[in-house]
C-alpha cells in the first residue's frame, strides 16, 4: 500500500434525495448524507466526524437510526447490488455491526426502513416491480417475514413501526396505506382501505394506535386502529394568472435547460412530476414528524405548520406557521424560498426542529421563538450555511488566504474558508457557472459563465465584475502562478489575457476537440493544454506556439498536470490509464484497474500524486509511481469527480464533484519525508472594498449619528413633558382623592347611624318571631298527638283482619290435600291395567321372531351350495383367461421396451423445447422491461408535448398582443411621419449653418493634428535628450568615482611614504622600507 494518506476533515454539502435524511444523534449532534459519507456534526462546536459508505458503493438510498439511537441503517447499492449496513454509533469510531447482502427474494434496491421500538427488528421495503416488504431479526440476518405491498408497480414512500408495538407496521404508497401485523411468521394485513385511494406521501405515529398521513393534495388525515377519525385541507394561495403566465414565458425563453437532479430514490420525482401539470396550488406534504403536542408537516414550497391536539377531542388544529426565509443574495429572491420540505426531525428534548429541503439545504428553528412570534408566521434558520443544490463545476484555491472557491449548475459562485470551515461569500447569477479561477492574492475571481468570461471583484460583503469577456460557454479558466495572466478556454482556443491591461495577449489554436483541462507550469512561461481530441499539447507563451504534443486519439482526456520541474507532464482520460508524458512521448501508462480517472493533481513537494475517479473514489499514491497496485482508495462522493486541488502548503486536499459536495481532506506522507511547506508570512487579513461602498457607509453611520442624536433630544424633551403631565396629573388624582376621602367620611357616619337604627329594628323583630314560633309549636303538638292516637285504633283493626285471612287460608290447604291423594290412587289403578294387556303383545311377537329364525336358516343353507357351485364354474373360466393375458403380457412387455426408448428420446425433446420456452420467456421478460422504460419514456415525451403545447399557445396569445400593439404602433408611426416632415422643414435653414460650423471644425482639426505632430517631435527631441542626458551622467559618475578611487590610492601611498621617512636616520632600513614600498605598489599598480 501507498504511504501517502488522505483524512476527511470537512464536508459542504447534503445529499438530501435519501430518504429520511437528517436525525438527531443527541441533543448537540445530528446525522445527515453527504457525499458517500454520513455526518456526525455537532451543532454547538461546529465538528464533523464521518461514518463511510461501503467500498465500490454507488451512493446511499435510505437511512434509519434505532429508537435508542445506538445503531444506524445504511441502504446501498454497491456493484449494482443492494447492500444494508448497519453501525454501531456508539462505538468510537462507528464500526459495522452488521452487513445484509444475501437475499433468496428478488430486489433491485431498498428504499425505505425503520427499527423496531426495542431496537431488534428491522422494517425494509424494496422498490417496484418487486415491491416487497421484509421484517428481519437483524442482528441474526435472518428473514423473518415478507409480504408483497403492492402488485400494480405503485411507487411506495414510507414504512415505520408502531412506536409501542413490534408487531404492527405501517406502509404508505400511491393508493396505498395499509397497517400490517406480524403473528405466526407472517405479515397480515389488519384495515380495510375505505373511499378514494389517494396519494398518501408522508406518516407519522402519534400514539399507540392513531397515525397522521399527509398526502399530495395537501390533505391530513387521522385514522385510528385503521379507521378514519378526523381530515383537513392545508390551503395555499393560488398564484394569478399573470405571474403564471410569466413563469411560462421564462421557461420557454432559457436557453439552458437544467440537468435533472439525479437521485436513486424515485419517490420526489415521481410526485413532483405527477403534480406540475394538474396540481400546481396544491401543497404537497412530503414530510410529517409528531412531537409531544402534536405534529409538524411540510404545508407545500418553504412551510411548516405545527398542529396541537384539542383538548378533550381526538382532533387537532393549526397552531403556528414556518416558512424559509427568502435569500438577499438569490436572483430570484421571490422564489428562492419555494423549497419542498423532504424530511423534518426534533430533537430529543423537542428545544429544535431541523428541516431539509430539495435545493440540498438545511433549516433549523428554535421552537421557543415559535411560540414568541404571535399571528405572524416565524422564519427559519440556516443550520450551518447555504450549500451548493448542483453539480459544482469550478474548484480553486488561492496562496494569500484560506479561500476555496467553487461554481455550480446551480448558477451560484461561493467562497469558503478551510481554516474556519465557513461560507464567507455567495451570490447567484442568471445563468450557469462552468469554471473558476481565484487569484493568487485571494482578491479577485475569473468565472466562466454561459453567456460571458466575467472577471469580479472580492469585496468585503459582495462578489462584484469589474470586467466582462465575450467568452462564450468557457468550461476552463486558470490563473497562472504568478496571477499576472489568466487563460480561458473557448471550445478548441485558449484565450491568454494580461491581468494588469485586462487585454487579450493571445490566442493559442491548434486542438481540433474540445479542450478539457490546462495546466500552468512554475515560472508560467508555459501552458499545458488536454482535449477530447486525445492531444496535449505543451505552448511556449512568449512566441505562442507548440513547443511539445501528444496525440493519441483513441483517448478522450479529462485532466492534465505537470511536475513541479516542468519536465514530465501527467495526463488521465477515457482509457482508463495514468499517463506519464515527456519530450512528445508517452514514457509509461499506468492502469485504473477498470475505473475512468476524471481529475488529477500532484503535491508542489512533487512527492504525493491524488486522482479522482468516475465513481466518486480518491486514490492516494507515492511519486515516483509504481508500477504495482499500490494506493490508498478512499470513499469521498456519490458522483464523478469533477476537480481536485492541493493548497499551496501540501497540507490540504480540497475535491468537488457532481453530487454538489466539497470535501476538505488532512494528507500526509508516513514516510516522513518532508512535505510540509511553512508558510514564512501568514494569510492575509485585508479585504477589498470600494469607494463608493466606504462612503456611502461613511455618510449612512454620519446620518444614523445625527438621527441617533435627533432622537435623543427628541427623547429627553419628550420625558421633559411626560413629566410635567405626569406631575400635573398626580396633582390632580391627589386633589380629587381628598375630596373622594371626605366624601366618604361623611357617608361612612350616615351609615353608622343607619345600622344603629336597623339593629334596634332588627332586635323587635326577633323577640316578635321568637313568640310567634313557641305558640305554634305548642299547637303542632296538641294537633299531633290527636293523629297519632287515630293511628294506632286503625292499626290494632287491621290486626284483626289478618288473623281472620289466616285461619281460612289454612283451611282450604287441607282441603286441597284430601283431593291430591284421591286423584293419585285412580291414576295408579288405570295404568298397572294397560302394563298386562301390554306384556300380553310382548310375548306374542316374540313367538313369531323365533318362527321367522327357522325360516332364514334353511334359505341360508339352500343359497351357500348354490355359491359353492357359481364358484367353481368362475374358477375355471379365470384359470382360462389368467393363461391368456400371461401370453398377452409377454407380448407387451416386448413393446413396452420399444416404447421406453421412444419415450427417452421424446424426453429429451421435451426438455429441449422447455430450455427454448425459458430462453424465450427470458428475452420476453426483458423485452417487457424495455416495453414498460419504453412506455416511461412516451409517457415523459407526452408530458413534455403538453407543456410544449401549452407554452406555445401562450406565444401565440402573446405574438396576437403584440400584432395588436403593432397596429396602433403603425397608427403612431403615421403621426409622428407628419410631424417629421414638418420638423424637417424647420432643420433645413439648420443644417446650412451645421455646414459651416463643420467647416471650420476642420479647419480645427488639422491645426490640431500639425500641432500634435509638433507635439509628437518634441516629445521625441526631449526623450533624446533626456537619454544624452542620462548618459553623461553616468560619465559624470564614473569619472567621479574614479577621482575619489585615485585620492584615496594618493592619500594610502602618502601615509606608506610618511611611515619609510620615519626611518631616515637608518639607511639600511630605510632602504627596505623603500623596496618594499616599491614591491606593494608594484603589485597593486
Amino acid at each position: 500500500m501507498s504511504t501517502v494518506v488522505a483524512q476527511s476533515l470537512h464536508v459542504f454539502g447534503l445529499r438530501s434525495h435519501v430518504a429520511n435524511n437528517i436525525f438527531f444523534f443527541d441533543e448537540q449532534i445530528i446525522i445527515f448524507p453527504s457525499g458517500n459519507h454520513c455526518v456526525k456534526y455537532n451543532v454547538d462546536q461546529k465538528w464533523q466526524k464521518f461514518i463511510p459508505g461501503s467500498d465500490k458503493s454507488q451512493g446511499m438510498l435510505a437511512l434509519s437510526i434505532s429508537p435508542n439511537r445506538r445503531y444506524l441503517a445504511i441502504s446501498e447499492i454497491v456493484q449494482e447490488k443492494p447492500v444494508i449496513t448497519i453501525y454501531e454509533l456508539s462505538s468510537i469510531p462507528c464500526r459495522k455491526r452488521k452487513i445484509l447482502n444475501n437475499f433468496d427474494f428478488p430486489v433491485q434496491r431498498f428504499i425505505s426502513m425503520a427499527f423496531s421500538p426495542d431496537s431488534k427488528y428491522l422494517l425494509t421495503q424494496t422498490s417496484p416491480p418487486e415491491s416487497n416488504l421484509v421484517y428481519w431479526l437483524w442482528e441474526k440476518q435472518k428473514v423473518m417475514a415478507i409480504i408483497r405491498t403492492d402488485s400494480q408497480n405503485n411507487a411506495v414512500y414510507q414504512v415505520s413501526f408502531n412506536p409501542q408495538d413490534n408487531t404492527q407496521v405501517c406502509v404508505t404508497g400511491n393508493g396505498m396505506f395499509k397497517l400490517l401485523r406480524f403473528a405466526e411468521g407472517t405479515l397480515k394485513q389488519t384495515n380495510f382501505q375505505r373511499g378514494e385511494p389517494q396519494n398518501y406521501l408522508a406518516h407519522t405515529w402519534v400514539s399507540e394506535d392513531k397515525i397522521i398521513v399527509g398526502t399530495d393534495t395537501g390533505r391530513l388525515f387521522l385514522f385510528e386502529s385503521g379507521d378514519q377519525r378526523w381530515e383537513t385541507s392545508i390551503m395555499v394561495k393560488e398564484p394569478t394568472s399573470e405571474t403564471r403566465n410569466l413563469e411560462v414565458i421564462r421557461e420557454s425563453e432559457s436557453l439552458i435547460e437544467f440537468p435533472p437532479i439525479s437521485s436513486p430514490v424515485p419517490s420526489y420525482e415521481q410526485v413532483m412530476m405527477a403534480s406540475n401539470n394538474s396540481q400546481l396550488a396544491m401543497p404537497q406534504v412530503f414530510a410529517i414528524a409528531a412531537y409531544s403536542k402534536g405534529f409538524a408537516c411540510a404545508a407545500g414550497p418553504g412551510r411548516v405548520l405545527l398542529f396541537e391536539k384539542m383538548e378533550e377531542k381526538d382532533i387537532y388544529r393549526e397552531s403556528r406557521e414556518i416558512r424559509i426565509p427568502t435569500d438577499p443574495q438569490s436572483n430570484e429572491r421571490s422564489q428562492s424560498d419555494k423549497q419542498d420540505i423532504l424530511c423534518m426531525c426534533f430533537s430529543p428534548s423537542e428545544e429544535t426542529l431541523v428541516v431539509s429541503t430539495s435545493k440540498n439545504q438545511l433549516y433549523s428553528i428554535t421552537m421557543s421563538l415559535t411560540e414568541i412570534s404571535k399571528g405572524e408566521p416565524a422564519h427559519f434558520e440556516y443550520l450551518m450555511y447555504p450549500l451548493h443544490s448542483a453539480a459544482i463545476t469550478g474548484l480553486a484555491t488561492c496562496i494569500r488566504k484560506p479561500f476555496i472557491a467553487t461554481c455550480s449548475l446551480d448558477r451560484s459562485v461561493r467562497i469558503w474558508n478551510y481554516e474556519s470551515n465557513t461560507l464567507e461569500l455567495f451570490k447567484e447569477y442568471q445563468e450557469e457557472a462552468y469554471t473558476i479561477s481565484l487569484h493568487p492574492s485571494g482578491h479577485f475571481v475569473v468565472v466562466g459563465f454561459a453567456d460571458k468570461l466575467r472577471l469580479m471583484n472580492l469585496l468585503i460583503d459582495d462578489i462584484r465584475s469589474f470586467k466582462e469577456y465575450s467568452v462564450r460557454g468557457c468550461r476552463e479558466c486558470s490563473f497562472s502562478n504568478g496571477g499576472h495572466l489568466f487563460a480561458a478556454v473557448s471550445g478548441n482556443v485558449i484565450h491568454i489575457f494580461a491581468t494588469t491591461s485586462l487585454e487579450n495577449i493571445s490566442n493559442l489554436k491548434g486542438h481540433t476537440g474540445k479542450v478539457r483541462s490546462v495546466a500552468w507550469n512554475a515560472d508560467d512561461s508555459k501552458l499545458i493544454s488536454c482535449g477530447t481530441d486525445g492531444a496535449v499539447y505543451e505552448w511556449n507563451l512568449s512566441s505562442g506556439k507548440r513547443e511539445t504534443e501528444c496525440v493519441l486519439k483513441s483517448c478522450s482526456y479529462n485532466c492534465v498536470t505537470v511536475s513541479p520541474d516542468a519536465k514530465i507532464i501527467f495526463a488521465v482520460g477515457s482509457d482508463q490509464t495514468l499517463k506519464e508524458i515527456a519530450d512528445s512521448s508517452i514514457l509509461r501508462e499506468i492502469s485504473a484497474f477498470d475505473v475512468v480517472y476524471t481529475a488529477l493533481v500532484i503535491s508542489h513537494s512533487g512527492r504525493m500524486m491524488f486522482v479522482g475517479t468516475s465513481v466518486g473514489t480518491i486514490r492516494a499514491m507515492k511519486y515516483p509511481l509504481p508500477l504495482q497496485k499500490e494506493f490508498n482508495e478512499y470513499q469521498a462522493h456519490a458522483g464523478p469527480i469533477t476537480k481536485m486541488l492541493l493548497t499551496f502548503d501540501d497540507q490540504f486536499l480540497l475535491t468537488v464533484a457532481e453530487d454538489g459536495c466539497l470535501f476538505t481532506w488532512k494528507v500526509f506522507d508516513k514516510d516522513g519525508r518532508g512535505i510540509k511547506r511553512e508558510r514564512e508570512v501568514g494569510f492575509a487579513e485585508e479585504v477589498l472594498i470600494t469607494k463608493t461602498d466606504m462612503e456611502e457607509k461613511a455618510q449612512i453611520m454620519l446620518e444614523l449619528k445625527t438621527r441617533v442624536e435627533e432622537l435623543k433630544m427628541e427623547n429627553e424633551y419628550q420625558l421633559r413633558l411626560k413629566d410635567m403631565n405626569y406631575s400635573e396629573k398626580i396633582k390632580e388624582l391627589t386633589d380629587k382623592f381628598l375630596q373622594e376621602m371626605e366624601s366618604l367620611k361623611t357617608k361612612n357616619q350616615v351609615l353608622k347611624t343607619e345600622k344603629e337604627k336597623q339593629d334596634v329594628f332588627h332586635r323587635k323583630r326577633i323577640d316578635d318571631l321568637l313568640d310567634k314560633q313557641s305558640q305554634e309549636l305548642q299547637d303542632l303538638e296538641c294537633c299531633n298527638n290527636q293523629k297519632l292516637l287515630l293511628e294506632y285504633e286503625k292499626y290494632q283493626e287491621l290486626q284483626l283482619k289478618s288473623q281472620r285471612m289466616q285461619e281460612e287460608y289454612e283451611k282450604q290447604l287441607r282441603d286441597n290435600d284430601e283431593t291430591k291423594s284421591q286423584a293419585l290412587e285412580e291414576l295408579t289403578e288405570f295404568y298397572e291395567a294397560k302394563l298386562q294387556e301390554k306384556t300380553t303383545l310382548l310375548e306374542e311377537a316374540q313367538e313369531d321372531v323365533r318362527q321367522q329364525l327357522r325360516e332364514f336358516e334353511e334359505t341360508k343353507k339352500q343359497i351357500e351350495e348354490d355359491e359353492d357351485r357359481e364358484i367353481q364354474d368362475i374358477k375355471t373360466k379365470y384359470e382360462k383367461k389368467l393363461r391368456d393375458e400371461k401370453e398377452s403380457n409377454l407380448r407387451l412387455k416386448g413393446e413396452t421396451g420399444i416404447m421406453r426408448k421412444k419415450f427417452s428420446s421424446l424426453q429429451k425433446e421435451v426438455e429441449e423445447r422447455t430450455n427454448d420456452i425459458e430462453s424465450l420467456k427470458r428475452e420476453q421478460v426483458k423485452l417487457q422491461g424495455v416495453i414498460k422504460s419504453l412506455e416511461k419514456d412516451i409517457l415523459g415525451l407526452k408530458r413534455e408535448i403538453q407543456e410544449r403545447d401549452e407554452t406555445i399557445q401562450d406565444k401565440e396569445k402573446r405574438i396576437y398582443d403584440l400584432k395588436k400593439k403593432n397596429q396602433e404602433l403603425e397608427k403612431f408611426k403615421f403621426v409622428l411621419d407628419y410631424k417629421i416632415k414638418e420638423l424637417k422643414k424647420q432643420i433645413e435653414p439648420r443644417e446650412d449653418e451645421i455646414k459651416v460650423m463643420k467647416e471650420q471644425i476642420q479647419e480645427m482639426e488639422a491645426e490640431l493634428e500639425r500641432f500634435h505632430k509638433q507635439n509628437t517631435q518634441l516629445e521625441l527631441n526631449i526623450t533624446e535628450l533626456w537619454q544624452k542626458l542620462r548618459a553623461t551622467d553616468q560619465e559624470m559618475r564614473r569619472e567621479r568615482q574614479k577621482e575619489r578611487d585615485l585620492e584615496a590610492l594618493v592619500r594610502r601611498f602618502k601615509t606608506d611614504l610618511h611611515n619609510c621617512i620615519a626611518y631616515i636616520q637608518e639607511p639600511r632600513l630605510l632602504k627596505e622600507k623603500v623596496r618594499a614600498l616599491f614591491e606593494k605598489w608594484r603589485s597593486q599598480g
